[in-house]
């Protein structure tokens, strides 16, 4: 039988104080990204859906990690000394329930993972509950080593201590561990520091609980979930890991990748059933492509939305704020920046909109630019219905441009165009018979005698 369903609040705390100096970065650990996201963010996200309260443990003059963990509950850590020195330093917010500890450079454990994770420790024959997986690698990983009668934890022994029957075995552990508050506390403060490192470390919180008597359980996940990131190499390991994941759920949503290792996904992309995604696509934070809608090959969106039956690419650049209608075409090194492109309109080459507002069915001809920016500030560019707007046309910014108008080829905008109206605004052009030929007879010989 067991307490899962008990009233008592269940509190997690994340080590998040970690420098990152094995990544040569001066960024904290837990603000490294992963699918356009700091890895921090997905563990929160995760404990978020299982745990009453978080507690985030950081370091000092840590300002960016403060501000990504509210609003929860923030520690710091003045002295890093260890990660039960860290867990003890969220000793007063524990509460009286259930507590977990987690570490910000295991970010992609899942809410299911830590559901089993405080379910098994509220059995009523658990005192100690860990997380530990099997590896393809074991490798230099710190070893579970388990009761053959009954499966109970009887330590964890360190690669460098392990024997050599103690390395052959595969369970491995996570540094994961939940247990009742009461507990924890009382472990977690007679902890020693006596190891080379003289530092307190979370593990040895195990051996407390063994020698208790006190009956400490395992579950098990996938490597996939509980990678630790302390390099640069196994960041990229955990990127691959969890685009995997995405790009799969995806496809099981009605998504067609057609080369789904070539795409690259956010954790909050939304992609809605029957979208095509073509080869080498890219998609940064806040991107949600309705269905219908292609997006072809070398694009990059980042914070866009798509509409049903829209295509966008090859070659084409969706900045924040670009809004494409139904059945729009944004085509090849076309770049759109906060701007709202109407239902059936076009701009197929060469075009960069920014700060523009394009209504319905209209033609943005190739070569053409908004120019938004005067060198102080940003202004709209408002384009109506039914409009043709020709090759290479400048359009200056504030300007609005009347539905149904026709912007001539090579012209520069700078005034408001009238609905109907041709707007026409270049140079004259000017022949002069036979003169091309003797320029370019008198570069050649001017070139010879150089």
């Amino acid at each position: 039988m067991t307490s899962s369903s008990s009233p008592r609040p269940a509190t997690a705390v994340l080590l998040a104080a970690g420098r990152g100096s094995r990544m040569q970065s001066s960024r904290p650990k837990a603000m490294q990204r992963l699918a356009g996201r700091p890895m921090l963010a997905h563990l929160i996200d995760s404990a978020a859906r299982v745990f009453d309260k978080l507690v985030v443990v950081v370091g000092p003059d840590m300002p960016e990690v403060e501000q990504l963990a509210a609003p929860h509950a923030v520690i710091v850590q003045n002295e890093r000394l260890g990660t039960a020195h860290a867990a003890l330093q969220a000793e007063a917010l524990f509460g009286d329930g259930d507590v977990a500890v987690l570490y910000a450079d295991n970010p992609l454990i899942s809410s299911d993972t830590l559901s089993r994770l405080l379910t098994e420790s509220r059995k009523d024959d658990t005192g100690l509950a860990l997380l530990a997986m099997r590896p393809a690698q074991p490798g230099r990983y710190g070893r579970v080593i388990t009761s053959a009668q009954s499966h109970n934890v009887q330590k964890i022994v360190e690669w460098a201590d392990a024997t050599p029957e103690e390395r052959a075995v595969n369970l491995c552990n996570a540094g994961v561990l939940c247990a009742k508050a009461q507990n924890f506390r009382r472990w977690l403060k007679e902890v020693k520091n006596t190891n080379a490192k003289q530092e307190y470390y979370l593990t040895d919180v195990v051996g407390l609980a063994v020698r208790e008597g006190v009956s400490v359980k395992s579950v098990e996940a996938a490597e996939s979930e509980l990678r630790g990131i302390n390099s640069r190499a196994e960041l990229a390991e955990a990127e691959a890991a969890l685009q995997q994941r995405l790009r799969l759920h995806a496809m099981e949503k009605g998504v067609t990748l057609v080369a789904p290792e070539t795409v690259f996904l956010c954790t909050d992309t939304v992609l809605e059933a029957d979208v095509l995604i073509e080869p080498n696509v890219v998609f940064g934070p806040g991107v949600t492509v309705r269905s219908g809608a292609e997006i072809r090959a070398f694009s990059h969106l980042e914070g866009c939305e798509v509409q049903s039956a829209a295509i966008v690419g090859p070659y084409a650049r969706l900045r924040p704020g670009a809004q494409i209608g139904e059945e729009a075409h944004i085509g090849n090194f076309v770049e759109i920046k906060n701007s709202v492109i109407g239902k059936g309109s076009k701009a197929n080459h060469l075009t960069y909109l920014g700060d523009t507002s394009v209504g319905t069915r209209t033609n943005i001809g190739a070569g053409t630019i908004t120019c938004n920016y005067d060198g102080a500030s940003k202004h709209k560019t408002t384009i109506g219905d039914d409009v043709f707007v020709g090759s290479n046309a400048i359009l200056v910014a504030p300007l609005t441009v009347g539905s149904d108008s026709l912007i001539a080829a090579g012209s520069t905008i700078t005034n408001d165009i009238p609905p109907d109206a041709l707007a026409l605004a270049r140079a004259k052009q000017v022949n002069k018979p036979g003169l091309g030929k003797k320029l370019k007879t008198a570069l050649k010989n001017k070139k010879g005698n150089g």
